[in-house]
C-alpha cells in the first residue's frame, strides 16, 4: 500500500504552499486580520488535509478498490459513494469556521467528489446528508447551504456523466470547482436576508472559500487518479512477471532434458546448464541425433536480452535443427539456416553459433563456428582452447559460405562449449572472469561432463560473489567414452 502514497504527499505539500501564498495576499490586502486569517485557514486546511488523507487511504486500499470496481455499475456503488461524500461533508461542517452566523467550511468537497465518482444520484445523496447536517447547526445561511450543497452534488454528477474526461484533468476540475463554489455564494446572496448581511459575509469569505475548496477538489481528483495509475502499474507489472515466469518455463521446455541417462548411449557423457540474466534470455543449446550413429551438439547466443531474444532464440533453434537433419553437409546446413533467419529478421538481431556433428563410431566430429567463443578441448595431455578461424554470425548477412572443420576425439576426450556470459561474468570490482580462469577449471582429464560443468559454475559463483550479472550464462559439455 505504501507504493501509492508518494504522489498524494507531494500534492498535499503543494497545496499547503499555495495556501500560504493566498493567506499572505489576503492579509496584505487587509481583507482579514492576521488572527482571523490564521483561524480560518487552520480550520479549513486542517479539515481538508484529514479528508485528503482518508481519501488517499481509501483509494490505495486494494480490497476497497477491487470491491468498488466490481460494483461500479451497481446501485451499491452509487449509494456508498454518496455516503462517503456525505460523511466528508459532515466532517467539514463540524470543523468549520463560524463567522457572523455563517459556517465557513470545505463541506462541498464531499458532494462534489460523490458526484464525480457515482453520478448525480451519488451527488444528491451526499449533498442532502451534508446539507441537512448543516441545517441542524443553525445560522442565517443554513437553508441556503442546504440548497447550494445539494445542487452542487447533483451538478457535479451531471458534469461527470457528460464530461468525465474533462473533469479528470486538473484544469477541468479547477474550473468546475470554482464555478460550484461561486454558485454556492450566489445562492447565499439570493436566499439570505437582509442582503447587506449576506453581501458582507460573501465579500469577506469569497476568496479563501473558493480557493481552498477548489484546490482541495483538484487535489482530491489528482489523488484518486494517481492511486489508480499506480495500482494499474502494479497490476500490469505483476501480470508481466507472471507471464515472464511462464515464458521461462516454456523456454526451458524447448531445451533437451539432459540427465544422467541422456542420450542413452555408452559412448557419450553429456551435461548442460543455462541461467538467464533476466526471466528469459537469448542463449540456447541443443543435443539431438541426426541418425542412429551421429549426434549434433550446438550452442548459440542471440544478441539482446529478454523476450525479443528468447523469441529469436526459439526460431533459430528450430531452424538449425531442421536444416542439420535435412541437409547432409554441415556447412551447407548452416548456410541454409543463415539465409532462412535473414529472411525473417525484421528486428535486425543475430546469433553466434558453434555446432558440431559427432560420429559415435569413429569419434570424428565435424563442426562450424559462426562467430562464437572457441570451445575448450580436454585430453589426457591437458586442456586448451580449440581455436580455428571463425565464420560470420548467423542472421547478419545472406549467402554467407561457412567453412566446416574436422577433428577426431579420443577415448576420454571432453569438449566444453559455453557462451560469453561465462567469460564476461563480473565481480564487484568490474573485473571479468576471463578465459584464463575458465581454462584453469579443467585440470582433471578424468572428470565427467557433469563435474566439468559444476567446476565452472562453482568457480564463476565464487568469483562474482552474488554480484548481479547482465548476460546469460550457458554451458554444454560432452565426453567421448
Amino acid at each position: 500500500m505504501s507504493e501509492y502514497y508518494g504522489g498524494p504527499v507531494k500534492l498535499l505539500m503543494t497545496f499547503f504552499t499555495e495556501c500560504d501564498i493566498l493567506l499572505y495576499s489576503l492579509v496584505k490586502a487587509k481583507v482579514f486580520s492576521m488572527s482571523d486569517m490564521n483561524l480560518l485557514f487552520s480550520r479549513m486546511i486542517g479539515t481538508l488535509a484529514v479528508i485528503l488523507m482518508i481519501a488517499a487511504f481509501i483509494g490505495s486500499s486494494d480490497v476497497i478498490s477491487r470491491w468498488m470496481r466490481k460494483q461500479q455499475n451497481h446501485w451499491k456503488y452509487v449509494v456508498l459513494s454518496g455516503l462517503v461524500g456525505g460523511i466528508f461533508g459532515i466532517y467539514g461542517n463540524i470543523s468549520g469556521f463560524e463567522l457572523n452566523g455563517a459556517v465557513i467550511s470545505v463541506r462541498d468537497i464531499g458532494p462534489m467528489l460523490s458526484g464525480f465518482l457515482g453520478g448525480p444520484v451519488s451527488g444528491l445523496i451526499a449533498g442532502l446528508i451534508a446539507g441537512l447536517h448543516r441545517l441542524t447547526l443553525g445560522g442565517i445561511t443554513a437553508e441556503a447551504c442546504v440548497v447550494a450543497t445539494t445542487c452542487i452534488g447533483i451538478m457535479c454528477g451531471l458534469i461527470s456523466k457528460w464530461k468525465h474526461d474533462f473533469i479528470q484533468k486538473p484544469h477541468g476540475a479547477l474550473i468546475v470547482s470554482v464555478l460550484m463554489e461561486a454558485f454556492h455564494l450566489c445562492v447565499v446572496l439570493i436566499m439570505v436576508k437582509p442582503f447587506e448581511t449576506a453581501y458582507g459575509i460573501v465579500r469577506m469569505i469569497a476568496l479563501p472559500f473558493i480557493a481552498v475548496n477548489a484546490i482541495g477538489f483538484v487535489l482530491m481528483i489528482s489523488i484518486k487518479l494517481y492511486t489508480e495509475r499506480q495500482r494499474n502499474l502494479v497490476l500490469e507489472r505483476n501480470r508481466l512477471q507472471s507471464e515472464l515466469k511462464v515464458a521461462s518455463v516454456i523456454q526451458h521446455s524447448l531445451l533437451p532434458d539432459i540427465s544422467k541417462d541422456y542420450p542413452d548411449r555408452e559412448e557419450l557423457d553429456v551435461s548442460a546448464f543455462m541461467e538467464a540474466a533476466k526471466e528469459v534470455g537469448g542463449d540456447f543449446y541443443d543435443v539431438f541425433f541426426v541418425d542412429k550413429d551421429r549426434v549434433a551438439f550446438l550452442i548459440g547466443d542471440v544478441s539482446g536480452k529478454g523476450v525479443p531474444a528468447a523469441l529469436f532464440m526459439a526460431n533459430a533453434k528450430i531452424t538449425l535443427q531442421n536444416c542439420i537433419r535435412d541437409i547432409p553437409e554441415l556447412s551447407s546446413a548452416v548456410t541454409t539456416a543463415n539465409n532462412a533467419l535473414c529472411a525473417r529478421n525484421e528486428a535486425d538481431m543475430f546469433v553466434t553459433l558453434w555446432v558440431g556433428v559427432l560420429d559415435l563410431e569413429s569419434g570424428e566430429i565435424t563442426y562450424v563456428n559462426a562467430g562464437h567463443n572457441p570451445p575448450i578441448m580436454v585430453t589426457k595431455d591437458g586442456a586448451d582452447y580449440l581455436k580455428t578461424k571463425s565464420g560470420f554470425v548467423l542472421a547478419g548477412m545472406e549467402d554467407i559460405v561457412y567453412k566446416e572443420h574436422k577433428l577426431t576425439l579420443g577415448k576420454g576426450d571432453t569438449l566444453y562449449l559455453y557462451t560469453d556470459g561465462v567469460t564476461e561474468a563480473e565481480n564487484e570490482k568490474k573485473e571479468l572472469y576471463g578465459e584464463e580462469r575458465l581454462l584453469a577449471c579443467f585440470g582433471k582429464p578424468e572428470a565427467s561432463a557433469e563435474e566439468c560443468v559444476e567446476a565452472v559454475r562453482s568457480s564463476v559463483a565464487e568469483f562474482v560473489d552474488r554480484h548481479s550479472q547482465f548476460d546469460d550464462m550457458t554451458m554444454l559439455c560432452f565426453k567421448y567414452q
